[in-house]
């Protein structure tokens, strides 16, 4: 209580390298609570997050630490770093899930949709879309011929790639958006195969397991894992990696 009462009126920056030194130097607990007030002043990326899962790591919190590490990933897919820890993380939980193999399309689309996060696509769009305006400009008011012809090809090139650019962005915010995914909380958590106890017990899960939730009712929910195996859960405590 004393360190938020400390650090109220300090700014963000501050707070995330108080944070910084005391991971540095053990204090994880001290460190989780002064990245949590980071986040609590509305800033968020990759490298906050990244601290995070790695401080609920070394406290050995799974749920908590797989969570950040997924959160960090999905504004920085690219990070080597935050794979590593990631999977140091995953190696924490019980389920020992296998993932459903991907054709090449989905394969193909994943490493497009990795290139960059969803922020650094739509930033690309808007930076092609200007230059794409510039370049058109320059043909219309240049009087050379060669260079008008130059301008114009530039022009259309950029535009081809602004429009290609723009359906990707496009493409993985309605992917992300219709695709929620989540973290089970709960320590232990029975799966049905109905929204009531009368019908099979399918499996059990843990807490840090990855889950997409798919439909819900009442204080049900249907989720599905990365085998494909889907069920229904009572009441179990998970948080949504898309807020």
């Amino acid at each position: 209580m004393s360190i938020l009462v400390l650090n109220a009126q300090e700014n963000p920056q501050s707070l995330f390298n108080q944070g910084n030194t005391s991971y540095n130097e053990a204090n994880y607990t001290e460190a989780v609570e002064l990245y949590k007030q980071v986040l609590g002043a509305g800033l968020h990326s990759a490298e906050l997050y990244y601290n995070l899962g790695s401080a609920y790591y070394r406290l050995n919190q799974v749920a908590e630490s797989i969570y950040y590490f997924e959160k960090a990933k999905m504004l920085d897919p690219k990070n080597e770093d935050i794979k590593v820890n990631s999977s140091f993380a995953q190696n924490m939980t019980i389920d020992a899930i296998e993932p459903l193999p991907k054709s090449q399309i989905a394969q193909i689309k994943n490493r497009v949709f990795g290139v960059m996060s969803l922020d650094s696509w739509s930033k690309v769009s808007l930076g092609l879309l200007w230059l794409s305006l510039v370049l058109f400009l320059a043909y219309l008011f240049i009087f050379s011929s060669l260079l008008k012809r130059y301008f114009f090809f530039l022009s259309l090139l950029t535009t081809i790639v602004f429009t290609g650019s723009l359906a990707i962005s496009f493409s993985k915010n309605t992917a992300i958006e219709q695709s929620q995914f989540a973290i089970l909380f709960s320590q232990q958590l029975d799966i049905w195969s109905e929204p009531n106890q009368q019908g099979d017990l399918l499996f059990i899960l843990h807490e840090g397991t990855k889950v997409q939730v798919l439909d819900s009712l009442a204080e049900w929910k249907k989720i599905r894992i990365a085998n494909g195996s889907e069920g229904w859960f009572k009441n179990g405590i998970i948080k949504t990696l898309n807020d």
